[in-house]
């Protein structure tokens, strides 16, 4: 994944509902579906998406009444940057589990790092 990619992610509503459904309290595709009005398919499909960029995990499988399984989902993603400085796009993603993503080529001095490091 690309800068470019990486903040598409970041920016696309969908992907963005599910990530603040996701961030407290884990949730199922159905309820993130029914709460933020997203259809169930595309739901699934985000959900793919985040979960294969690790931005999002399932962290439980529960029966339903019916005895269906569904996944509960958790947001791994704890901050999230999109700086554009001197002509170069960058992304950083914090996990929840203490990894840092870094998209866009080299993160060493860049000025908005030394001004501001909301980390420190």
């Amino acid at each position: 994944m690309d800068a470019l990619e990486a903040s598409q992610m970041l920016t696309d509503e969908y992907s963005a509902k599910i990530l603040l459904a996701t961030f407290k309290r884990k949730m199922s595709a159905q309820e993130i579906s029914n709460k933020y009005g997203i259809p169930i398919a595309a739901c699934y499909r985000k959900i793919k998406t985040l979960e294969d960029a690790g931005l999002i995990e399932c962290i439980d499988r529960v029966l339903t009444p019916k005895g269906k399984r569904k996944n509960l989902y958790l947001s791994r993603l704890k901050t999230a940057f999109i700086f554009f400085e001197n002509g170069k796009l960058r992304a950083r993603f914090h996990l929840s589990t203490g990894v840092t993503k870094d998209f866009g080529g080299d993160w060493n001095g860049l000025e908005f790092l030394k001004v501001v490091n909301p980390l420190e």
